[in-house]
């Protein structure tokens, strides 16, 4: 296809991160490494929590949750380029472009709010923990999680029927390692009116504030308790059960806002490939680090799963 043909692809080049051969091993080798991390990590963390009864809570219910989304984000943002170096063959059909970028963003969409309910989930635990099993009973778990999913999936839509309306490209090469949206709106020469205000009104302040109000409402409450504690062994321990979930709570904003919340003056596509492969490595693998490593009951279940052995 030419690289100018102003029409609608049949397939997209997805260009990779770089040309160079070296790095190009190099870079295929962290993915890899960052993949398997991230897949064994995540596939351990939910097997634990779905075979072990005591890590049958509300956060680690939660947590199963998260394990399986992370293994979806890191399937979807980093198995074409690593597809691609095996097989050589960089291309992608538009509706599976366009069905990776719908996935990604519902199940970022999705991640959100299951971390705002974690939030709430501690804030439960710590503000009120004499009606912690009450409030947290399973069929609300469970309420919560269904309305998390469903959320993040119907929100979403418009923007996989809006990307079908973009009938015009000036190029077929989408500079990145993935089906990005940023990138793909650059290449069109269609009208993006619809599929930038939907990003902007129900992406950002919907999918994204929405949760973060959600989740910083809750630690406010979480703070004030915690202060009003009156021994330093004691806000020391309520504040350690609140640390895994604020440290990915925090690492997986940061990342979001700087892919995709700065100025469009700003974005550098060249650049914006490197915040994504640090969003598409960090959080995955960073959920199940900090919850097997700083966590006394997941190493304790992976203790009694190698002893039953």
């Amino acid at each position: 296809m030419d690289d100018r043909n102003v029409s609608v692809p049949t397939y997209f080049i997805i260009t990779g991160i770089s040309d160079e051969p070296l790095v190009q091993v190099f870079l295929f080798l962290l993915v890899l490494l960052i993949y398997l991390t991230a897949l064994g990590g995540n596939i351990t963390i939910f097997l634990l929590v779905c075979s072990d009864h005591h890590l049958h809570t509300p956060m680690y219910f939660f947590l199963a949750n998260l394990s399986i989304l992370d293994i979806s984000c890191s399937t979807i943002t980093l198995h074409k380029s690593l597809i691609s170096f095996i097989s050589g063959d960089n291309t992608i059909s538009v509706f599976e472009c366009y069905a990776n970028i719908f996935a990604f963003f519902s199940f970022t969409c999705i991640e959100l709010l299951v971390l705002a309910a974690m939030s709430y989930d501690r804030y439960v635990a710590i503000c009120n923990p004499l009606h912690y099993y009450l409030v947290m009973n399973s069929k609300i778990c469970v309420l919560l999680a269904c309305i998390c999913w469903g959320y993040g999936l119907l929100e979403n839509l418009p923007t996989f029927w809006g990307l079908f309306k973009l009938t015009c490209y000036e190029t077929n090469e989408v500079d990145h390692f993935f089906c990005d949206i940023v990138p793909i709106l650059k290449l069109t020469c269609s009208d993006k009116s619809f599929l930038q205000l939907y990003f902007l009104t129900a992406g950002v302040f919907s999918g994204t504030f929405t949760p973060f109000a959600l989740t910083f409402i809750s630690y406010i409450f979480i703070i004030s308790t915690i202060l009003s504690i009156r021994s330093s062994s004691g806000r020391r321990k309520a504040f350690f059960t609140c640390f895994s979930h604020l440290t990915v709570v925090i690492t997986l904003y940061a990342s979001l806002v700087f892919q995709y919340l700065r100025p469009n003056a700003s974005i550098n596509l060249s650049s914006n490939k490197y915040f994504s492969l640090f969003n598409a490595a960090a959080v995955p693998i960073l959920n199940p680090l900090i919850y097997s490593l700083k966590n006394r009951d997941v190493k304790a279940a992976i203790r009694r799963r190698i002893s039953c052995r």
